[in-house]
């Protein structure tokens, strides 16, 4: 399969420019996902840690 991928010939189609303008929009999409959901698990769980007392401070607190 990989070397079919690599050894594949130009088509030397017209792809118009919805179909076009569709690709883009879709790679900029997926690009997107992914660059969030990076985010998403790095940064939630660095806030959490963040937010998180220390047990002194929380036994202080109900007294």
């Amino acid at each position: 399969m990989l070397f079919a991928t690599l050894n594949a010939a130009p088509a030397l189609a017209y792809v118009g420019p919805g179909a076009g303008l569709t690709a883009i929009g879709t790679m900029i999409a997926v690009i997107a996902v992914v660059i969030l959901a990076l985010v998403g698990f790095v940064w939630y769980p660095l806030k959490r840690l963040l937010r998180k007392k220390p047990a002194s401070e929380e036994g202080q607190e109900s007294q």
